[in-house]
């Protein structure tokens, strides 16, 4: 069984099966595998099932369509390469590359602890991080300082024309 399979995290885990010899993706429904993403072109690319394997086509469209991050017009898909239709990316799986990918994953293995908060506070040093410093030193706030020195000027001013006014009435 040969599946593209969409990784991108919207639509993530979806995927469609290549029975036939051509199969058509984009947006639209009348494709053999609509994609709903507005990146993806109405009638993006084809895909053709050959003897020497898969092959895709891309079919002029607006956001291009790559293989392994390299744009193509026409290119041999491997199983394992990933698609890339616009901003939504697909992998070709086939019996094997799955059967492979279960192999790779295996038990779960426990890490050692982090840092805890009191070794952070404390400056304690842990494995292999030196946590000699005493955390992060605060960094002067310039900015609070020039507004209020502005502050202070401006509404000095302000004072100095009331003055001014108010002499100059009476």
């Amino acid at each position: 069984m040969i599946k593209l399979v969409i990784l991108s995290e919207s639509m993530a885990g979806q995927s469609h099966e290549l029975k036939v010899e051509k199969t058509t993706i984009g947006r639209v429904e009348d494709n053999t595998f609509p994609i709903a993403e507005p990146s993806v072109s109405s009638h993006h690319c084809e895909v053709f099932l050959r003897d020497a394997g898969v092959v895709v086509r891309d079919l002029q469209s607006t956001n291009g369509t790559y293989i392994n991050g390299e744009r193509i017009t026409e290119a041999p898909l491997l199983p394992g390469q990933v698609l890339r239709l616009g901003q939504v990316e697909l992998r070709l799986e086939t019996d094997a590359t799955q059967a492979a990918a279960k192999k790779t994953t295996g038990p779960t293995v426990a890490m050692q602890r982090g840092v805890s908060l009191n070794e952070l506070e404390s400056g304690v040093k842990s494995g292999s991080f030196d946590m000699t410093r005493k955390g992060f030193s605060k960094k002067e706030d310039k900015t609070g300082k020039i507004f209020w020195v502005a502050a202070v000027v401006v509404g000095v001013v302000i004072l100095l024309l009331l003055v001014y006014v108010f002499s100059q009435i009476k």
